[in-house]
């Protein structure tokens, strides 16, 4: 039987998920890490699936820590641009990485569509150890809509465009305690936290 680790490695170095992570992983006692603070690089993400690059990014930081790991690969997925950006979302303008070029990129593709339909994805995947042959995989789902103007200031990424119809909203404007209810990442977070209590 596997113990529940105390202290795991984010294969991230997104402030924002590490804020959201920590918080949630709290509940449990865990105690999250960033991998900067192993001084380790990114790992690539060359495939096109969330779960894929998620799962690379998980063994990444596991090898090099020795430590379980958790990555989360998400990004969000626009109806009328086919499901774009899709895993693409941090990079959707190029390199350097850029919120600000990525939601301006976003609003241009969007010029002149009705649909503005949209959904945040989050997959997180957890493992015991680099070689993990049954990693724990979550999935979360937030569906919303995007709008042209920005509004608050909580939050990153598309979280200013990214309006919650029943809200009347964005994600930046709601608090983070609402956020990790309702968003694609606080769904996924809750599924894991869940499945991590199983796992003594």
């Amino acid at each position: 039987m596997k113990q529940i680790a105390k202290k795991i490695v984010l294969a991230s170095n997104n402030a924002g998920k590490l804020r959201e992570f920590s918080q949630m992983l709290a509940t449990i006692d865990i105690e999250v890490l960033p991998q900067v603070h192993f001084n380790i690089p990114e790992a690539e993400e060359p495939h096109i699936t969330f779960v894929e690059n998620a799962l690379a990014k998980a063994r990444h930081a596991a090898q090099l820590t020795g430590l379980p790991a958790l990555a989360d690969d998400s990004g969000i997925c626009v109806a009328a641009l086919g499901g774009a950006p899709g895993v693409f979302s941090a990079r959707f303008a190029g390199e350097p990485k850029s919120d600000e070029r990525n939601n301006q990129k976003l609003i241009a593709d969007l010029q002149g569509k009705a649909d503005r339909r949209a959904h945040y994805v989050a997959v997180l995947v957890f493992v015991h150890h680099a070689d993990d042959p049954q990693p724990i995989v979550v999935e979360g789902e937030w569906h919303g809509e995007i709008i042209d103007t920005p509004r608050g200031s909580n939050g990153f990424g598309y979280d200013p465009y990214f309006l919650v119809p029943d809200l009347d909203q964005t994600a930046a404007e709601i608090s983070a305690e609402e956020k990790n209810k309702r968003s694609h990442r606080g769904k996924a977070l809750a599924l894991l936290i869940e499945r991590l209590k199983l796992d003594v």
